[in-house]
């Protein structure tokens, strides 16, 4: 009986389930037997003893941790990240000074800049007027006159290589319910910009328009409006098709209903306003900046809570990746920066791709971008997926965080709210890893934008966060 069912076993279309590796799966792929793939990691990074040890502190404190996590969510979930002024980054961020150049990610020095953000900094240099060209940007960068941060020591954000430098225009974001505030540059659109790495003359062109024109008409519009509430437009952009990172369309056209009432009323020449309106119906990513600003005021609310386990801070600077923990005094635990996987712009391949760059990913903190991805069918074309892999996503970012928000529903889940509260023990004991949807920057400096896809973050960061974790809240 037993030989006549394996005979049939065989008898039958091979059909095969692959976990792990996909490496494993591809041969078979290749022959037209049909490989579902099962993105599966072992718990811990594969680290028996870590992977022990959360389950210990788990068993021994577990109703302690639930508790100040549902804290910390409870101050996600109840933040109101709202946009009230734009003004200049050394006039309005505290602490900011001439010579201080802010870059997106964890700490990185000159030395160990990828392309695109020494690309970043050589076009930020020039348009301080500190340089007059590449190599005398160059020179100046690594003579150690300038000081560089991530914006994120700044209550600030950037996008890709995240360049803040002292005379740029900034947004400026209040979280009321919790008196926190935060601050990001405004969006330069697609191609060739200073965020990609270039700094070519019309890079430099576009970033004084945006200072002498776009900010100052911009920042008038705003006045005569008054703030915006930004967690209503992002609820309003994730039911119109956006996920909040790098589906913008839906947030910018709602910005654009906000302010054109105002803007067509400003005392202020009419070809400057016809161009302003231009450049935002141009570019859809102008509220990535905007969600980005949210998201951070409403992160920066966690205050440290003992025993929390939740994410605060993901961030990449093209060389490494970040996490920080507010109830690890914040403190950062890196690994490598990823390779992403995605789709390229005709006549580039991933071997032109810089490493992944930016704080972008401060929306996945928030529970928006590839965490939301179920709303925003749209986007799985754009990084090299299916309306199905967007839904998978967001459904397995459920067993890795700890609450729901209410206020950012999705409507293809019957408006279930989007997963929030990223949970570091659970990271480490599901193997699942934060979705994380993003652009490809190219790896040499000058160039710009190449792609965009999906990335995988390195386990050693959680890992080693988990192990700080143990150690401090253990005992």
């Amino acid at each position: 009986m037993k030989t006549d069912n394996i005979n049939k076993l065989f008898a039958g279309k091979l059909k095969v389930v692959n976990v792990g590796l996909s490496s494993f799966g591809e041969p078979l792929e290749h022959n037209g037997v049909p490989v579902v793939q099962v993105d599966w990691r072992p718990p811990a990074g594969g680290d028996a003893k870590l992977a022990e040890d959360v389950e210990k502190i788990l068993a021994k404190k577990g109703e302690l941790i639930r508790k100040a996590n549902a804290k910390a969510t409870k101050v996600l979930l109840e933040s109101k990240p709202t946009l009230v002024g734009v003004g200049k980054a050394l006039d309005v961020i505290p602490g900011m000074h001439e010579k201080l150049i802010c870059h997106a990610g964890p700490p990185v020095t000159w030395e160990r800049m990828c392309g695109p953000m020494r690309g970043g900094v050589i076009g930020g240099l020039i348009y301080e007027g500190l340089a007059t060209n590449r190599e005398e940007a160059e020179k100046l960068a690594a003579s150690g006159e300038i000081e560089y941060s991530p914006c994120h020591h700044y209550a600030a954000v950037g996008p890709m290589a995240g360049i803040l430098t002292p005379s740029m225009p900034v947004c400026i974001f209040e979280n009321p319910p919790y008196k926190t505030k935060s601050f990001c540059s405004l969006n330069e659109g697609l191609g060739k910009v200073l965020r990609y790495g270039a700094f070519s003359e019309e890079v430099i062109e576009r970033l004084n328009w945006m200072r002498d024109v776009l900010a100052p008409i911009f920042e008038k519009a705003l006045d005569a409006h008054g703030p915006i509430d930004m967690k209503s437009l992002i609820s309003q952009a994730l039911q119109m098709g956006d996920e909040g990172h790098n589906r913008n369309r839906a947030g910018t056209s709602l910005v654009i209903r906000e302010l054109a009432p105002y803007l067509v009323k400003l005392d202020a020449d009419r070809e400057d306003i016809s161009k302003v309106l231009t450049f935002l119906h141009e570019n859809d990513h102008f509220f990535l900046n905007l969600s980005m600003g949210a998201a951070k005021c409403t992160v920066d609310a966690v205050a440290p809570i003992e025993n929390c386990s939740i994410i605060t801070t993901m961030a990449r600077n093209g060389t490494d990746f970040g996490i920080r923990l507010s109830s690890l005094d914040n403190e950062w635990f890196t690994g490598e920066a990823s390779i992403v996987d995605g789709l390229y712009l005709p006549g580039f391949t991933a071997d032109d791709a810089a490493r992944d760059i930016g704080d972008s990913v401060i929306t996945e903190t928030v529970g928006t971008g590839g965490f939301a991805m179920a709303a925003a069918p749209a986007i799985a074309k754009f990084v090299g997926g299916s309306p199905a892999d967007a839904m998978t996503t967001t459904l397995r970012m459920y067993e890795i965080t700890a609450a729901e928000n209410g206020s950012y529903q999705i409507p293809a889940l019957d408006f279930r709210g989007t997963p929030t509260g990223i949970d570091l023990l659970k990271i480490i004991q599901t193997g699942i890893l934060p979705a994380i949807n993003t652009g490809i920057a190219h790896k040499e400096p000058g160039i710009g934008m190449v792609g965009a896809g999906l990335v995988k973050p390195p386990v050693k960061c959680y890992v080693d966060a988990a192990r700080a974790f143990v150690k401090k809240f253990g005992a």
